[in-house]
């Protein structure tokens, strides 16, 4: 079916809840995507941090495709071997003992909140409910997430939005003091902000949360949806400066593009969900986590995390060399491979103008570019996204 007739189709019977560009997006393979016209284009956007290990990485398909002739799904009431082997995993390469498993970010996020009020409840004194969330923050699309998000854009159309929120500056840890009170039960954050422009906090600011929190008796619980996994050029991004939540939550490239998500919990605070508090029915399934368990050893085993840290440097330092040449480039900020560059104008327009190129890159908040190549990306491949760039800025300015 050619790509004019999918597109109809789509506009037929699709929900438009996306404004899509106007390809069809068929095969993938590394760093590289093909469209139903059989168009190449080389992805800057790794399905929004989803595929860090590149298109069909050939671990991970060997995984799915061996346990979809084993079995594809069993219910939570039995144990499920690579749901047990992905827990392991995950909880002896962090701070966390124990491991919930669901099937988004969103997901995971609830599962933390929840968990949070609950805790609260049976170990903090009096009624401890509210969570203290960051202003630009995104949590996801939930109608509790939604209202963790500060953002008023995601708010628009939801009222009445979920209560037990309140909003502070990020990066500025005495706010969160001045902001917790009798009701706080928690302070939720992005280490990165992504969704709210790549926004990265000061060296210690997460320290200092940690004080904060530890002070006055609240838990800390990191959103990694999006820059977990080895996006950072570490494992998890709180490694940067070795300080531990009592909770985190992954998702997006946990299992090398198969849906999941996972809540990563302390052991004290984990045993406040209890069986039947909290459940996922296709949480931790077999064929999730078993892709999530071939996702997370190649990571770790083929040099991953150190090409991000190696490639991320470099390519942020030629997106630097774009803002020096550029008056409308206003900021470029980063780490590893999730990097921003903030422009005086609209975004939307440069990115049109990229995929015309054979480069597919994103736009949020309006004005910031926001690059997420997955983690295998050369440096070859950077130069061409740097040099079509700056080609694209040049008709800009002309």
């Amino acid at each position: 079916m050619d790509s004019q007739t999918l597109m109809m189709l789509s506009e037929k019977y699709v929900a438009h809840t996306y404004a899509r560009y106007p390809i069809v997006l068929v095969r993938g393979k590394g760093t590289r995507v093909w469209d139903s016209d059989g168009r190449e284009y080389l992805d800057f956007v790794a399905g929004l941090a989803v595929c860090n290990l590149g298109h069909c990485h050939p671990k991970v398909v060997k995984a799915i495709q061996d346990q979809a002739e084993k079995l594809i799904h069993v219910s939570n009431f039995y144990y499920i071997e690579p749901q047990i082997e992905l827990a392991s995993l995950l909880c002896q390469r962090s701070f966390a003992d124990k491991a919930f498993f669901c099937n988004s970010g969103a997901e995971a996020n609830e599962g933390a909140m929840k968990l949070a009020r609950k805790y609260a409840k049976e170990k903090m004194e009096g009624d401890r409910y509210e969570i203290i969330t960051m202003e630009h923050s995104f949590h996801g699309r939930t109608l509790a997430t939604l209202t963790a998000t500060a953002q008023k854009k995601f708010h628009k159309g939801y009222a009445p939005l979920m209560p037990g929120f309140k909003y502070v500056a990020f990066n500025d840890p005495e706010a969160v003091r001045k902001a917790i009170d009798s009701k706080t039960c928690a302070v939720m954050l992005e280490p990165i902000q992504g969704e709210g422009g790549v926004n990265c906090p000061s060296e210690g600011y997460l320290r200092a949360l940690r004080e904060v929190c530890d002070e006055k008796g609240v838990l800390l619980i990191f959103d990694e949806v999006q820059v977990g996994m080895g996006r950072t050029g570490r494992l998890f991004a709180y490694e940067h400066e070795g300080v531990e939540p009592d909770m985190m939550t992954l998702a997006k490239s946990l299992a090398g593009g198969v849906p999941i998500g996972a809540l990563l919990i302390r052991k004290g605070i984990a045993e406040s969900f209890e069986p039947g508090d909290h459940a996922s029915t296709f949480g931790g399934n077999p064929l999730a986590t078993a892709a999530g368990v071939a996702a997370l050893n190649a990571i770790l085993e083929e040099g991953m995390l150190e090409n991000c840290q190696r490639v991320g440097d470099y390519f942020l330092g030629r997106l630097r060399e774009l803002k020096k040449k550029f008056t409308f480039v206003q900021d470029v900020r980063g780490k590893g491979l999730i990097l921003g560059m903030e422009l005086k104008m609209d975004g939307g327009p440069i990115v049109k103008e990229m995929i015309k190129r054979g480069f597919l890159i994103n736009c949020t908040m309006g004005n910031v570019l926001r690059f997420l190549p997955p983690l295998i990306v050369t440096k070859e491949e950077v130069d061409q996204v740097v040099e079509a760039l700056e080609e694209v800025f040049k008709t800009r300015c002309a």
